[in-house]
């Protein structure tokens, strides 16, 4: 068995030919960028790319194998130079009314083996989607119906961040997914937690014990990518081994998640659109307590407070581990300068915050950024809760 890391959860900004694929992503986010930066300077393992299910991503996939620096392999996923497994996907929002007749959106991730899977899931989706080029458009079915057209395609659901104000089942459509997929909803083998989240917050409500908790980074341009992912033992880098680690088959398993403390998130508070600030006090807020308004958008932690179930959290005995990690971009004092050193030196990002020592770090950016590093890695930071769409900030002193 090994243990590698996984980021399942990347954008493309732009094609190759420069064509729009995710409108607020950066333009070097493209199929082959994100392979290298993986590689080269992450130490990611397995990266799941969202927006494959666009024809102009689909058509750099196949230039990109030409080129024989990546081939496809029979257990699913696509390997780049023997290092990283790309694991094809697509990023589909769909159109949900929930029991009292309100309308919501949510995001769906849904992952796919091989080239021809998500080829032929791609075509049929032109069906429901008036703009298949684009990332995250909204499909004119339900969750509850995508599942089945994802499913004849070989591939599996798994929501996408899954608390979060905008876009997502427990932000805005229900509380209890188990009301949006019914009788489906043993097929959905995992939730991702999203950045202003975590397992602790998560694990409050009861339908979620059966359900694998996925942290990733939503990565909007490359040096987002890795701010939040897991660490999985399989016995090699495929769709496969992936899957059954995600349904913790046959000792296959997600070993532990790493990501941000949930106040990093920039919906982990609630946010008074008027005021333009997070709303300080007890949870659960529904109202400014300036200004007493009520045009806002609930936090994460204040929505969790309205639907959850349990009065303490009790997460089930095989419930991984969850890791604060901050990245490096996030910790103050790190620019991009005294990050390339970094990298010039340990080879990967995944090195720098999980292996080498405070010595190791001094020798080459000095010990303020060494101890900021490391008090980074054992937590020892304070935090600024974000909310309304800005992060949270970090303070190592």
């Amino acid at each position: 068995m090994n243990e590698i890391f996984a980021d399942l959860h990347v954008h493309i900004g732009r094609s190759e030919n420069g064509k729009p694929i995710k409108i607020t992503a950066a333009r070097t986010l493209n199929f082959a960028n994100i392979a290298k930066e993986c590689s080269n300077r992450k130490g990611i393992n397995m990266v799941g790319i969202i927006d494959c299910a666009s024809p102009y991503v689909i058509q750099d996939i196949e230039n990109f194998l030409k080129t024989g620096q990546a081939y496809e392999i029979e257990d699913g996923g696509i390997i780049y130079k023997d290092k990283v497994c790309i694991i094809l996907g697509s990023e589909i929002e769909t159109s949900e009314i929930n029991e009292y007749g309100k309308t919501g959106s949510a995001h769906n991730l849904c992952y796919f083996p091989h080239l021809k899977d998500i080829k032929a899931f791609s075509k049929e989706m032109q069906e429901h989607i008036h703009n298949i080029t684009l990332s995250s458009q909204r499909a004119n079915i339900s969750a509850y119906e995508l599942v089945d057209i994802v499913e004849k395609y070989n591939g599996v659901l798994i929501p996408a961040h899954a608390f979060t104000p905008h876009k997502s089942f427990y932000g805005n459509c229900t509380d209890r997914l188990s009301k949006i997929f019914k009788d489906k909803y043993d097929k959905i083998p995992a939730i991702e937690l999203g950045l202003s989240s975590d397992t602790f917050l998560a694990d409050e409500i009861s339908e979620l014990e059966t359900k694998t908790f996925l942290t990733n980074s939503d990565a909007h341009s490359l040096p987002k990518i890795a701010r939040e992912y897991n660490k999985i033992l399989v016995k090699d880098m495929s769709y496969k081994e992936l899957l059954k680690a995600i349904k913790n088959e046959e000792g296959r398993r997600i070993l532990e998640n790493y990501g941000l403390d949930p106040k990093l998130g920039k919906y982990h508070r609630t946010f008074c659109e008027k005021c333009g600030m997070p709303i300080e006090g007890e949870a659960p807020i529904t109202k400014c307590n300036k200004c007493g308004g009520t045009n806002i958008t609930m936090g994460v932690f204040d929505r969790i407070e309205i639907i959850k179930d349990k009065r303490h959290t009790q997460s089930p005995e095989n419930r991984p581990n969850y890791q604060y990690q901050v990245p490096l971009t996030f910790i103050p004092g790190i620019g991009n300068k005294t990050l390339e050193k970094l990298l010039d030196t340990f080879d990967n990002e995944m090195n720098i915050l999980h292996k080498y020592s405070f010595d190791d770090i001094e020798a080459v950016a000095g010990a303020k950024v060494a101890t900021s590093i490391i008090n980074a890695r054992q937590g020892n930071v304070n935090i600024q809760a974000g909310g309304g769409g800005v992060y949270g900030k970090v303070s190592c002193d």
